[in-house]
């Protein structure tokens, strides 16, 4: 898939779930903007991470008590969705195996598969855009 293919998969994701407005921070959108830069671009992990910022900047905007608590806190106190919730703990899960590498000399998929993972991040990548978009479109004023 090429650039104007992934940007036309951000077009069509906003087409399906923006049906009215939203107000963001200009953090927020700052950082989707960046989300949306780096998916079309096609590096899909730096879309992951930047998505789930994305998201975690959007619930400390819309359900932060402390602006201490952490993305999995944030994520159960929103009043979302509780499939939205699955899928965001689900992309949580996913870029915490990212960030936090236990064994950085385990490499052997990522030297003998590469395709493999690149598949898999490119499917993550996809999967993170959109639950950034439900996150953010999830209290529209219509």
């Amino acid at each position: 898939m090429n650039q104007d293919e992934r940007w036309a998969q951000l077009v069509a994701l906003d087409e399906e779930l923006l049906k009215g407005g939203v107000i963001l921070s200009e953090w927020c959108s700052f950082i989707v903007r960046e989300a949306d830069t780096a998916f079309a671009s096609g590096a899909h992990l730096a879309s992951i991470l930047t998505a789930v910022s994305g998201i975690e900047t959007y619930l400390r905007s819309e359900h932060s008590e402390t602006g201490k608590e952490r993305l999995m806190e944030l994520i159960n106190r929103a009043s979302i969705e509780s499939s939205l919730k699955c899928d965001l703990h689900t992309l949580r899960k996913y870029r915490n195996k990212w960030v936090h590498i236990d064994d950085p000399w385990d490499d052997e998929t990522l030297l003998e598969k590469p395709e493999e993972m690149e598949f898999e991040l490119e499917q993550m990548a996809f999967f993170a855009a959109r639950s950034l978009r439900r996150t953010i479109y999830a209290n529209q004023w219509i």
